[in-house]
Protein backbone atom coordinates (compact mmCIF):
# COMPACT_ATOMS: atom_id res chain seq x y z
CA UNK A 1 0.00 0.00 0.00
CA UNK A 2 1.34 3.44 -0.94
CA UNK A 3 0.89 6.53 1.13
CA UNK A 4 -0.55 9.74 -0.26
CA UNK A 5 1.96 12.25 -1.64
CA UNK A 6 3.01 15.36 0.21
CA UNK A 7 1.14 18.29 -1.23
CA UNK A 8 0.77 22.03 -0.73
CA UNK A 9 -2.33 23.68 -2.15
CA UNK A 10 -3.44 27.34 -2.17
CA UNK A 11 -6.66 28.22 -0.38
CA UNK A 12 -8.52 31.42 -1.12
CA UNK A 13 -11.82 32.77 -2.36
CA UNK A 14 -13.56 30.27 -4.64
CA UNK A 15 -15.63 31.74 -7.47
CA UNK A 16 -17.50 28.45 -7.91
CA UNK A 17 -18.39 28.32 -4.22
CA UNK A 18 -19.56 31.94 -4.37
CA UNK A 19 -21.77 31.11 -7.35
CA UNK A 20 -23.20 28.05 -5.59
CA UNK A 21 -23.99 29.98 -2.40
CA UNK A 22 -25.50 32.85 -4.41
CA UNK A 23 -27.81 30.47 -6.31
CA UNK A 24 -28.91 28.87 -3.02
CA UNK A 25 -29.58 32.29 -1.47
CA UNK A 26 -31.59 33.47 -4.50
CA UNK A 27 -33.66 30.27 -4.40
CA UNK A 28 -34.35 30.83 -0.70
CA UNK A 29 -35.25 34.49 -1.28
CA UNK A 30 -37.66 33.47 -4.06
CA UNK A 31 -39.31 30.94 -1.74
CA UNK A 32 -39.59 33.61 0.95
CA UNK A 33 -41.17 35.98 -1.59
CA UNK A 34 -43.67 33.30 -2.60
CA UNK A 35 -44.52 32.73 1.06
CA UNK A 36 -45.08 36.48 1.58
CA UNK A 37 -47.40 36.55 -1.41
CA UNK A 38 -49.60 33.89 0.24
CA UNK A 39 -50.47 36.03 3.30
CA UNK A 40 -53.64 38.13 3.16
CA UNK A 41 -52.36 41.05 5.23
CA UNK A 42 -49.04 42.48 6.34
CA UNK A 43 -48.09 41.34 9.83
CA UNK A 44 -45.29 40.08 11.99
CA UNK A 45 -44.70 37.11 9.67
CA UNK A 46 -43.73 39.48 6.86
CA UNK A 47 -41.21 41.21 9.09
CA UNK A 48 -39.78 37.87 10.25
CA UNK A 49 -39.39 36.50 6.71
CA UNK A 50 -37.91 39.72 5.31
CA UNK A 51 -35.59 39.97 8.30
CA UNK A 52 -34.33 36.43 7.71
CA UNK A 53 -33.67 37.17 4.03
CA UNK A 54 -31.72 40.32 4.92
CA UNK A 55 -29.86 38.56 7.74
CA UNK A 56 -28.77 35.67 5.49
CA UNK A 57 -27.69 38.14 2.77
CA UNK A 58 -25.61 40.05 5.32
CA UNK A 59 -24.05 36.84 6.68
CA UNK A 60 -23.27 35.61 3.16
CA UNK A 61 -21.70 38.93 2.22
CA UNK A 62 -19.54 38.90 5.33
CA UNK A 63 -18.52 35.28 4.76
CA UNK A 64 -17.68 35.89 1.12
CA UNK A 65 -15.54 38.94 1.87
CA UNK A 66 -11.78 39.20 1.30
CA UNK A 67 -9.67 36.28 2.46
CA UNK A 68 -6.00 36.21 3.33
CA UNK A 69 -4.25 33.75 0.97
CA UNK A 70 -2.99 30.65 2.78
CA UNK A 71 -1.64 27.23 1.83
CA UNK A 72 -3.01 23.91 2.98
CA UNK A 73 -0.14 21.43 3.27
CA UNK A 74 0.02 17.68 3.85
CA UNK A 75 3.38 16.13 4.71
CA UNK A 76 2.23 12.50 4.64
CA UNK A 77 1.43 12.58 8.35
CA UNK A 78 -0.10 15.93 9.34
CA UNK A 79 -2.11 18.73 7.76
CA UNK A 80 -1.08 22.32 8.36
CA UNK A 81 -2.17 25.80 7.34
CA UNK A 82 0.40 28.42 6.47
CA UNK A 83 -0.29 32.12 6.54
CA UNK A 84 0.65 34.49 9.30
CA UNK A 85 1.48 31.59 11.60
CA UNK A 86 1.84 27.96 10.62
CA UNK A 87 -0.56 25.72 12.56
CA UNK A 88 -0.93 21.97 12.75
CA UNK A 89 -4.40 20.73 11.90
CA UNK A 90 -5.79 17.79 13.80
CA UNK A 91 -8.14 16.41 11.15
CA UNK A 92 -9.51 17.17 7.70
CA UNK A 93 -12.91 15.89 6.55
CA UNK A 94 -14.43 16.17 3.08
CA UNK A 95 -17.99 17.45 3.44
CA UNK A 96 -18.88 18.08 -0.22
CA UNK A 97 -17.10 16.71 -3.28
CA UNK A 98 -18.11 18.18 -6.65
CA UNK A 99 -15.02 16.73 -8.41
CA UNK A 100 -13.52 20.13 -9.29
CA UNK A 101 -14.59 21.76 -6.01
CA UNK A 102 -14.19 20.41 -2.47
CA UNK A 103 -15.66 21.71 0.76
CA UNK A 104 -13.51 20.51 3.65
CA UNK A 105 -13.77 20.94 7.40
CA UNK A 106 -10.59 21.41 9.41
CA UNK A 107 -10.81 20.39 13.06
CA UNK A 108 -8.03 21.84 15.18
CA UNK A 109 -7.80 20.83 18.83
CA UNK A 110 -7.36 24.34 20.25
CA UNK A 111 -9.23 26.41 17.66
CA UNK A 112 -12.69 26.60 16.20
CA UNK A 113 -13.69 24.52 13.19
CA UNK A 114 -12.64 26.06 9.90
CA UNK A 115 -14.38 25.50 6.54
CA UNK A 116 -12.40 25.76 3.31
CA UNK A 117 -13.35 25.56 -0.35
CA UNK A 118 -10.64 23.92 -2.46
CA UNK A 119 -10.84 24.49 -6.19
CA UNK A 120 -9.14 22.63 -9.07
CA UNK A 121 -8.28 25.79 -10.98
CA UNK A 122 -6.17 27.13 -8.09
CA UNK A 123 -3.41 24.65 -9.03
CA UNK A 124 -4.64 22.09 -11.61
CA UNK A 125 -1.35 20.18 -11.80
CA UNK A 126 -1.58 19.29 -8.07
CA UNK A 127 -5.35 18.64 -7.89
CA UNK A 128 -5.14 14.83 -8.08
CA UNK A 129 -2.38 14.78 -5.44
CA UNK A 130 -4.57 16.91 -3.18
CA UNK A 131 -7.56 14.59 -3.67
CA UNK A 132 -5.43 11.53 -2.87
CA UNK A 133 -4.10 13.21 0.27
CA UNK A 134 -7.54 14.35 1.45
CA UNK A 135 -9.04 10.89 1.06
CA UNK A 136 -6.03 9.02 2.47
CA UNK A 137 -5.42 8.11 6.05
CA UNK A 138 -2.33 9.53 7.65
CA UNK A 139 0.51 7.11 8.26
CA UNK A 140 0.51 5.65 11.74
CA UNK A 141 2.80 3.48 13.79
CA UNK A 142 0.39 0.53 13.54
CA UNK A 143 1.44 -2.43 11.42
CA UNK A 144 -0.18 -2.77 8.00
CA UNK A 145 -1.54 -6.23 8.84
CA UNK A 146 -3.90 -5.09 11.60
CA UNK A 147 -7.10 -7.17 11.57
CA UNK A 148 -10.29 -5.61 10.30
CA UNK A 149 -13.87 -6.69 10.65
CA UNK A 150 -16.37 -7.43 7.93
CA UNK A 151 -20.02 -8.38 7.74
CA UNK A 152 -21.04 -11.44 5.71
CA UNK A 153 -24.31 -11.53 3.68
CA UNK A 154 -26.14 -13.12 6.62
CA UNK A 155 -25.28 -10.10 8.78
CA UNK A 156 -22.73 -11.86 10.98
CA UNK A 157 -19.63 -9.90 11.97
CA UNK A 158 -16.48 -11.81 11.05
CA UNK A 159 -12.78 -10.95 11.37
CA UNK A 160 -10.90 -10.63 8.11
CA UNK A 161 -7.63 -12.60 7.83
Amino acid sequence: MHSAPSVSYPVGRSRNATRLLTVLWVAGACCAGAALFQFDHVGWRHVLILGSVVLTATAARRTLGPVQPIDLAFDGQDWSLSGLASRKVARIVVVLDLQSLLLVRLDEPTRRVRWLWLERRARPERWQDLRRAVYSRALSGAPITTPTTAVDPAGTVVAAP
